[in-house]
């Protein structure tokens, strides 16, 4: 992907994959989602959706996230969609580092309004929407890392299996596009890999 941020968590590959997992937390660390309306029992199969809602109360876009990959503990695939902004495929990649991991996530804009707009005008704020999303994810997958050395209970104890599914078509051509337009901005395409810049952030509670 050609817009990635990546950082470093003080937690297992497994604990950032049981928060990815549990489609009820969607809005805890993803920036702009206000609320979910629903999640999908097959959830985190391939082709589930999220149902969530973006944006501020009172002005708010019902909208649907779609899983395309679930490739636990190593890489997730999304195709997001945000209301009249347009849509957008995420990639979360993660590394083991030591006692934590690295996490890379990625994001191409696929359509709307992002899609439409010069790179050098998206890239900088979806980076810096992703930063603070990936400080969100750590601060859920690294709290339940604590709870679990704990002895605590968690609201999802171990990570889903990959479960048969299959992505819709139409979340499948948005793939190819994403992958085809980051491969055109000299930033590779599927297999991006998760190292963390020289300055990468490690810990959200540190």
């Amino acid at each position: 992907m050609a817009t990635a941020s990546v950082r470093l968590f003080d937690c297992t590959p497994d604990d950032v994959f049981a928060v990815l997992g549990d489609g009820w937390l969607y809005p805890a660390w993803v920036v702009g989602a206000s609320r979910m309306r629903g999640v999908d029992p097959e959830w985190p199969a391939e082709g589930a959706h999220l149902h969530h809602s973006l944006g501020a109360w009172p002005v708010l876009f019902d909208d649907d996230t779609q899983l395309v990959e679930w490739s636990p503990p190593h890489r997730v695939r999304l195709r997001a969609k945000a209301g009249p902004l347009g849509r957008a495929v995420v990639v979360i990649e993660v590394k083991p580092r030591g006692d934590g991991c690295v996490v890379r996530m990625g994001e191409e804009p696929v359509g709307g309004v992002g899609a439409l707009l010069p790179r050098f005008v998206w890239a900088p704020l979806l980076h810096w929407r992703n930063e603070e999303t990936l400080l969100r994810l750590a601060f859920l997958a690294e709290g339940r890392r604590r709870e679990r050395a704990a002895g605590e209970k968690t609201a999802r104890p171990t990570v889903p299996d990959p479960a048969d599914g299959t992505p819709a078509p139409d979340a499948v051509a948005d793939v190819a596009q994403a992958t085809d337009a980051a491969a055109a901005a000299g930033r590779g395409g599927r297999e991006g890999d998760a190292e963390p810049d020289a300055d990468a952030d490690r810990g959200a509670s540190r």
